[in-house]
């Protein structure tokens, strides 16, 4: 599951990036944000939604 989670996020970074250089890009950055937060939010999901054994 963190393989994915660093994908999405090099892949958001990529897509920042290019946003940047790239003359009349700039909808990339944005979409890079986008998909930043929102792997960022499912991950604070995922790591609050454990299940913690009974003693």
């Amino acid at each position: 599951m963190m393989v994915f989670v660093l994908a999405v996020v090099i892949v958001a970074l990529v897509l920042g990036i290019l946003g940047i250089l790239v003359h009349g890009l700039f909808y990339l950055l944005i979409i890079g944000v986008i998909v930043l937060v929102a792997d960022l939010a499912f991950l604070a999901v995922r790591s609050t939604r454990r299940e913690r054994p009974l003693r």
